[in-house]
């Protein structure tokens, strides 16, 4: 029997936004990484309205960490109770509870409670696990009340489109040139240097130096997450060009009996307070998702006919 001490965290945050909005934002975790900056990918693996299970990756303490979690939502109470599955060392259990309370004057106060053991409890152990949870619960709930707050204005902050391009030749070679990452800066003009670690298979860290249209470059930092039998890769910027406060995508590899659909999709919530620095004074959030709309979608579509062309030139020996 487990003679490890639990320990307990608790986290509010007041939110100026009904308690419906806040639930709805806790609620849809597939969501998370776009909205919380210490997630990076999220997957429903089955929900039945009640209970949920997720397979989820995030940052802790700069590593990148992944689990299962078991949740149940329940709206009546705004409540939502989770348990993780499984947990990566040091961590033994990792329960906790998100609940929102509506107050008088039509705001809400969320809290975030944990409670966590620690294999064999020794003090570093427990503060790197503390440590942890704090800056993560600290950024979540920080991040989800300027997004509640803004909520009328959510549809205009928030900006998610797709790009897709036929192919003619094999998922294999279109998934292979969109995984070898590290080879696009001698392949893609728009990408000026790319540093890669994949510590982890399939886990893959990148900095990259993009080239606008202007001829300037900006640097990105992100997270991907491959899934090679299901010609899927999944990403998240972790470090954003001014314009963004969060970007998420994913490449889909989708082959039928005729070819191949190879899908750019990309989600973004605009930084409304750089919009005119960037853009110029007078500039507008419509302004703003169009110059976002145009240049990722540009971006992604020289990477897609590359892909098309590695693809469909590819040796075929008879």
């Amino acid at each position: 029997m487990s003679s490890e001490r639990v320990h307990r965290t608790a986290h509010s945050v007041e939110v100026a936004a009904p308690a419906g909005v806040v639930y709805g934002l806790i609620s849809n975790a597939v969501e998370w990484p776009l909205f919380f900056p210490p997630n990076i990918h999220v997957e429903r693996l089955e929900f039945d309205g009640r209970n949920e299970r997720l397979r989820m990756w995030a940052t802790a303490n700069g590593q990148i960490r992944s689990w299962i979690s078991r949740r149940v939502q329940d709206p009546q109470t705004r409540r939502i109770d989770f348990r993780q599955q499984h947990p990566q060392a040091p961590v033994e259990t990792m329960n906790g509870t998100w609940t929102v309370e509506e107050r008088a004057d039509g705001t809400s106060l969320l809290t975030l409670l944990h409670d966590f053991t620690v294999i064999g409890d020794r003090p570093e152990d427990v503060a790197w696990v503390e440590l942890a949870i704090d800056t993560n619960s600290g950024e979540e709930l920080d991040h989800l009340k300027q997004l509640a707050e803004r909520w009328t204005r959510l549809d205009e902050l928030v900006l998610s489109f797709e790009d897709a391009v036929r192919v003619k030749g094999p998922a294999e070679l279109v998934y292979d040139f969109l995984y070898r990452v590290s080879d696009w800066p001698e392949l893609l003009p728009h990408v000026a240097r790319l540093e890669l670690t994949e510590d982890t298979p399939g886990v893959q860290v990148m900095a990259m130096d993009t080239r606008t249209a202007d001829g300037s470059a900006h640097t990105t930092e992100s997270v991907r997450i491959c899934f090679p039998h299901a010609g899927r890769i999944v990403y998240k910027q972790t470090t954003t060009p001014a314009l963004m406060t969060a970007h998420t995508g994913e490449w889909s590899v989708l082959p039928n009996e005729t070819g191949v659909t190879v899908i750019s999709q990309h989600s973004v919530v605009l930084r409304e307070e750089a919009v005119e620095s960037v853009l110029g004074e007078g500039a507008d959030l419509a302004g703003a998702r169009r110059y976002v709309r145009e240049a990722l979608g540009r971006n992604s579509l020289a990477t897609l006919n590359l892909a098309k062309l590695h693809a469909e030139s590819a040796i075929r020996v008879l």
